[in-house]
Parts: structure tokens; sequence; C-alpha cells
């Protein structure tokens, strides 16, 4: 990664002519030979860029970066106030926080979650049709299945609507109540659980996990 600090201006030359003032700004070049003009607003999106593959042709007072159309990106320079390279390696990507599997988890650590006197059977109750999330059994000894989604949408309850009727056939389960937990539940699919008789739970990720969020709340 490169970080070129540069009083500079700049022009696009392709489909559509571009240009860019006399400034101060960020120019970044990346390992895949991208280029980018930043100014100290706009978040993530740049000024101006090329995206590979292109080529990066410098000379005293300008850079040229030009595509394999043929476009080019023109930079000229004024005054350079920094210029810096550092290798950053191989990234790993994006690893999502509370994903499914570790919700399940908390979830199975927290039975209470659902209620007073909840108790966890086993995760990954077998069906024939595949596993049920979490088995429980609420204060009264009586089972509940869980179906854990991140987002809960139509197609989650229908799968829980499914372990639910083949569970209920078994006399040691039967009767089973079903919940259907996420961080987040659509107004449809809380419309549709409700008239099956299954309960919607929203989940707080953050306070399963033990962390206590900083904003403050009305309610």
């Amino acid at each position: 990664m490169r970080l070129v600090i540069a009083k500079c201006s700049v022009d696009y030359v392709g489909r559509l002519s571009a240009h860019l003032p006399l400034a101060t700004r960020l120019l970044m070049v990346k390992a895949d030979g991208s280029v980018s003009i930043h100014a100290d607003d706009r978040a993530y999106k740049p000024l101006n860029w090329m995206s590979p593959p292109c080529k990066l042709q410098e000379a005293p007072g300008v850079w040229k970066v030009v595509n394999k159309a043929g476009e080019e990106l023109r930079i000229t320079l004024e005054e350079i106030f920094q210029d810096y390279s550092y290798e950053l390696g191989v990234d790993p990507g994006l690893v999502k926080d509370g994903v499914e599997a570790h919700l399940q988890e908390l979830l199975a650590e927290h039975p209470e979650t659902f209620g007073e006197g909840y108790t966890l059977v086993r995760r990954e109750f077998m069906t024939a049709i595949g596993p049920v999330d979490l088995l429980l059994k609420d204060a009264t000894g009586a089972s509940v299945a869980v179906e854990v989604k991140r987002r809960g949408e139509i197609d989650g309850v229908e799968q829980l609507t499914r372990y639910l009727e083949l569970m209920n056939r078994d006399p040691l389960l039967s009767p089973v109540k079903g919940v259907f937990a996420a961080q987040e539940i659509k107004p449809q699919a809380r419309v549709l659980a409700t008239d099956r008789g299954i309960r919607c739970v929203v989940v707080d990720y953050d306070k399963l996990r033990g962390m206590e969020r900083d904003e403050l709340t009305l309610f």
C-alpha cells in the first residue's frame, strides 16, 4: 500500500472527462495496481479512481494511470508532502461476528433467555429432515424446539413448522412447543409464526456475550 499526500490536480480522459482542480489530497496505490484519489470527507468513496488492470507511469510532476481500454487518469503534482509505502500482507477477509452457530452456542449456554426454568436438553437435535438447533425443557418439563437465525424470515418459520410436525408425532416428546429466535425478525415472519402458535424471541447478541452497550436508551 502506497499513500501519498500531495497538492495536485486530476484529469480523467476516457468515455467521460472529469477535472479536479488544485487541492491537497490523498493518493492511494494498492498492490492490485488500482489508484484512487481521496479528499478529507466522503468516508470510503474516492473522488476519482482507476481500477485494475492498469499501469502507473510516473514522471517528474505528473502521474499517468492508463487502463487496458486506453482511458487515462492524469495526476499533476504541484507539491508532495508525504510519500509512504507499507507491505500489508495477505488479508484474511471479513469475519462476520454473530453468525448463527455462535448465537446458537450462546443461547444453549443461557436457556433462561427463553424463560425462567428453561433448561437445555441438547443442541442439534436430529429429526428425519434435519437438526433442530436447540431442544429445551420449560419449567413444566414440556419440550421446546428452538430455531435460531441471525435474521428471522418466513423460510425460517416454515423450517421450524416442519420440525414441529415431525417431533409432535413422537410420543416421548409431544407436545412440543416452538420458539423462533433471531436478532431481528421480519414482520411477515412474526405474523406467520404467531398464526402457527410459534413464539418469537428477539435476542440481544451483545448482551449474551456479556457486553453492555454504551449508548443511552429511552426504554
